[in-house]
Parts: structure tokens; C-alpha cells; sequence
């Protein structure tokens, strides 16, 4: 049961991040701001299929049941101090469990929905198609990719420590509270897939789309060649005689002169 603070934790930590909810954010303003120019769009149907699943994972409240099963696990020196000492009930495992079995699969449908919002993105891009809102959303759908994908990891370890935890306790004291439903051991039999391969197929698939380079040049021009330590030297000293000039005080960390 110690074993499970860390976790609990991680997953907390993730799950409530500013990042995470700053994504979502900007999701969701996205969304309002196109939704009379692209309400019938495939990528922008495919961007609300996200968002309806970060509805449904915000809707399960479970960061706030980790919270309350972290604040119930006793710590070390409570252990040490006593023989005995409280720990979770039953039921109050198995409700946590549920909710991490239910999120994980839900995350994989999370995943699954921003790699084809990504690849339309992508598409639309290649055609010219809306090209604000197609590079905003490949580059927002991209970050919300990686940040669950570190999440549903961290969620299957926790409930590997859960199940063990679970079992310990029900033998203690049997107080079954979600009746008709077998936990299964194993959290990859239960979600059906190999998550690992799942995961990297998808990465290849998003890391394989058509360049867009027919207007990225236009836009991004090619960066010219890497000035040589002589001119970067005698640009650096001309700026510090003009800054002498100046009365200004020379900052200690400047950078690179913009030429």
C-alpha cells in the first residue's frame, strides 16, 4: 500500500498539469472561433471527437478520486510508529480502479481520435486548405498526443498497484462493492490492444505524412548560410563600442547580435 503514494502522485501531477488544461483550452477556443466557417470540415468534425473525449475524462472527477485515495494511504512513519494503522477500504479501491480501468480506455480513444484529427490536418494542409487553422491544430493535436500517451503509461502502472492492493485488502476484509464485474489482473488483456505497438504505430503514421513544402517555403524562406567567427566576433564588438557610446551598462548575457 506504500508503494502506491508515488503513483498516485505522478498521475495527479498529470493528469492536473497547466499544460494539460491550457491544450484544452485552446481546443476548445479553436473550435468556437471556426465553428460557423467549418462546422461541416472532416478535420474540424474530427477535432470535436477530441474534444468530446476530454469531456468525458474531465466529467470522471479522477483526479479528485486519486486525491482522496492518496490522502487515505498510510505514510511511512505511521507504519513504523504502530502496529496497526488505517488503510483504504475495499470499495474505495475498487471505485479507483474502475475509474483508472474506464480512463484508460478512453485515453486510447483520446489517442486514436487526435492521430486521424493530425493526419486530416495534415492533408488539408497539403491542399492549401484553411492554413492558420490546419498548422495551429497539427501542432496542438501533436502535443495532446504525446502528453496523454505519458499519462496512460503512468495510469497502467497504477493499476498494477492497485489490483495488488485491491487483493490484499479483500482478503483482510471482504467488503465487495462493485458486484457482477471481475477486475482482471492484467490491464492489457482488459483494453485489448498492445498498447506499446499501438502507440508506435500511430507515431509512425503521423511521422510518415506528405512534407507541406510547396508553401512553407513561401512563407518560411530558407535560412541563409551560418555567418563565419570573424564577422560574428566583429558584429559582437561593434555592438559593445555602440553600447559603451550609448552609457548603456552591458548586460552580462546578451545572445547572439541580431544582424
Amino acid at each position: 500500500l506504500l508503494a502506491l503514494r508515488r503513483p498516485c502522485y505522478i498521475v495527479r501531477k498529470r493528469l492536473s498539469g497547466t499544460q494539460l488544461a491550457a491544450e484544452g483550452r485552446v481546443l476548445r477556443a479553436v473550435l468556437y472561433v471556426y465553428h460557423s466557417k467549418l462546422c461541416r470540415h472532416r478535420s474540424y468534425l474530427a477535432m470535436q471527437q477530441v474534444e468530446q473525449c476530454l469531456k468525458r475524462l474531465w466529467k470522471m472527477n479522477l483526479v479528485g478520486c486519486i486525491e482522496t485515495l492518496a490522502k487515505l494511504v498510510p505514510n511511512k512513519d505511521t507504519s513504523q510508529a504502530h502496529t496497526e494503522c488505517l488503510i483504504p477500504s475495499q470499495p474505495m479501491l475498487e471505485t479507483v480502479a474502475l475509474k483508472v480501468l474506464g480512463s484508460c480506455k478512453l485515453i486510447l480513444r483520446l489517442l486514436d481520435c487526435c492521430c486521424k484529427a493530425f493526419l486530416l490536418s495534415v492533408k488539408h494542409l497539403c491542399s492549401e486548405e484553411y492554413i492558420l487553422l490546419n498548422t495551429l491544430a497539427s501542432g496542438l493535436l501533436s502535443r495532446l498526443w504525446i502528453q496523454y500517451r505519458c499519462a496512460l503509461q503512468h495510469l497502467m502502472s497504477l493499476y498494477g498497484l492497485l489490483s495488488a492492493s485491491l487483493q490484499l485488502v479483500s482478503e483482510t476484509q471482504q467488503m465487495p462493492y462493485i458486484k457482477g464485474f471481475t477486475f482482471p489482473s492484467d490491464i492489457t488483456n482488459f483494453l485489448g490492444v498492445n498498447v506499446s505497438s499501438e502507440m508506435q504505430q500511430q507515431k509512425a503514421r503521423m511521422l510518415t505524412t506528405r512534407k507541406t513544402t510547396s508553401w512553407l517555403k513561401k512563407l518560411f524562406p530558407a535560412v541563409p548560410e551560418a555567418v563565419s567567427e570573424m564577422e560574428k566576433k566583429r558584429n559582437f564588438a561593434a555592438y559593445r563600442s555602440a553600447v559603451k557610446k550609448l552609457g548603456v551598462p552591458c548586460p552580462t548575457d546578451i545572445g547572439q547580435p541580431v544582424l
